[in-house]
């Protein structure tokens, strides 16, 4: 199942256990965090006028972070005019953990620690 969901103005299609990053949110690394959903996909299909009734993704925030630097240059030939402008984003990284509609409800897996890789025995 996937949804497609409305964050700050933008649509994302995700599925649970996704990391999607979007612009910032004012939220704590940790809170749990609701989106709108517009549509519904899977098994049976919902689009929402303008929303999914009954329907909900939740998210929790992974951490807050900054885009890569965009760098804005312009210059003006023989006249020693140039200006040097530089600008990164700030990002929030969010992990779907559940998405809820239509009778359905789909969780994701909580991560588990990596368990150690067992050592080949070498042969003498």
């Amino acid at each position: 199942m996937f949804a497609v969901i409305k964050a700050n103005g933008k649509q994302y299609r995700v599925a649970a256990a996704d990391e999607i990053t979007i612009d910032h949110l004012d939220a704590e690394v940790g809170s749990v965090f609701t989106f709108p959903v517009l549509m519904l996909g899977g098994a049976t299909v919902a689009i929402g006028a303008p929303h999914v009734d009954g329907a909900t993704v939740t998210g929790e925030v992974v951490e807050q972070t900054r885009g890569d630097k965009v760098i804005a240059f312009k210059k003006r030939r023989r006249q020693n005019s140039r200006r040097k402008r530089g600008f990164r984003a700030d990002l929030t990284v969010v992990r779907i953990t559940e998405i809820s509609g239509l009778g359905e409800t789909v969780k994701a897996e909580p991560k588990s620690k990596r368990a150690p890789a067992p050592e080949a025995a070498a042969d003498a």
